[in-house]
């Protein structure tokens, strides 16, 4: 049996990630791996799984703790750490998977018609949704922090309008299969020298669907679906960050038997900003000041999103001296809730003086005396004891 890999390695983490991270992480690999959007690939099936346990452990507090400190063992039932809670047996009982699946794959149950993970086989002629869609949209940082509406461009399967998705030309219908009787399915009888073995398999003269088309639609050729290039309007809420997911339901594929249409997710990623940088809400900025504005204090001008501030730089702040701007960050997209804004001081050196300019700051440097300067007065006090 293979070794199983490190949960935070098989979600692209670093060990000690946020809940928020690990949620993150999860919908990002559960959609790239999702048997909807990957049918017939076994590889992607055991990814799929791998990262649906991986999740169901860092997702829980008690069993991430577990995991943190002893390892797959802590979380093994046979290694005397309390278990996993009994994951392997289908993916009920464990906690926030079944609330970020029906936000990320439109519902629980049978995650889009894929029947891996327990169940028998559907039947052929059963009802399917449709395969899931997925596109990568850049923004530019201020669109992310405010929203916006943007249209996309797609070129995808649509019902076709010529039959109305049923595959069959102007008045004509679909016929039940002779060879099956409208089962799908066909027995076969071997005899052996051990006895008699019987077998069914999917029929081969309808393909397991229990009906042929006769006289297929011109356009669609019998699928009852074409492909077509369409605009999706897509509304993007104000706080979306690198990686968030917009599901627009029912834009994916046409659905298989009359089941429903498959959902389109929108992959965002953001642009980053030339002054601010992004953490989660908050934003943070670096604003360079000389010395006699952090000397005496100065009122200084700050960007934000939305419009310039004036902020009032206290006498004597210290290089490095960060001052916060509340509600003046990033929405959050659940909670409405505004970050804030972090302001880093940074004081620079002047360069390229002139004569009657260096005079100057030498004769500042002779009035503005020792006792001036807590920190260079205290290194200075501790050298002279060291050395005395």
């Amino acid at each position: 049996m293979a070794e199983k890999r490190d949960y935070y390695e098989v979600l692209g983490l670093n060990k000690g990630a946020s809940e928020e991270e690990i949620k993150k992480a999860f919908r990002k690999m559960a959609l790239k791996y999702h048997p909807d959007r990957n049918p017939g690939d076994k590889d992607a099936e055991e990814k799929f799984k791998e990262v649906n346990e991986a999740y169901s452990i860092l997702s829980d507090p008690e069993k991430k703790d577990k995991y943190d400190r002893f390892g797959h063992a802590g979380v093994d039932p046979n290694a005397g750490f309390g278990g996993a809670g009994g994951f392997g047996g289908g993916f009920g009982g464990f906690g926030g998977f079944e609330d970020i699946f029906s936000d990320l794959f439109g519902g629980g149950g049978g995650f889009g018609g894929f029947g891996g993970f327990g169940g028998g086989a559907a039947r052929r002629n059963a009802p399917m949704k449709g395969r899931d869609l997925q596109k990568d949209l850049t923004i530019s940082f201020e669109e992310a922090a405010f929203g916006t509406k943007k249209s996309i461009r797609i070129t995808k399967y649509v019902k076709c309008e010529t039959c109305n998705g049923e595959g069959t030309a102007e008045g004509t219908r679909k016929k039940t299969c002779p060879k099956c009787g409208g089962s799908g399915q066909v027995r076969t009888v071997q005899n052996t020298p051990l006895g008699r073995f019987q077998s069914t398999t999917p029929c081969p003269d309808c393909g397991g669907k229990g009906t042929i088309i006769e006289t297929p639609c011109p356009d669609c050729h019998g699928s009852g679906k074409v492909r077509k290039t369409i605009t999706i309007n897509v509304d993007i809420p104000a706080g979306v960050d690198n990686d968030s997911v917009i599901p627009i339901r029912g834009q994916g594929d046409p659905g298989e038997n009359g089941g429903p249409n498959g959902d389109f997710y929108v992959v965002i990623s953001v642009k980053p900003h030339e002054l601010f940088r992004r953490d989660r809400d908050n934003l943070y900025i670096d604003i360079p000041i000389g010395f006699h504005q952090a000397a005496l204090g100065d009122e200084i001008t700050v960007p934000t999103l939305d419009g310039k501030v004036s902020y009032k730089v206290p006498a004597g702040t210290q290089p490095g001296t960060v001052f916060r701007l509340k509600g003046k960050g990033v929405k959050n997209v659940r909670t409405g809730r505004m970050g804030d804004l972090y302001v880093k001081v940074q004081l620079e050196v002047p360069t390229k003086l002139n004569a009657s300019q260096k005079k100057a700051i030498r004769e500042m440097g002779e009035k503005v005396g020792a006792d001036c300067y807590k920190k260079k007065s205290g290194f200075a006090q501790k050298v002279k004891e060291l050395f005395s």
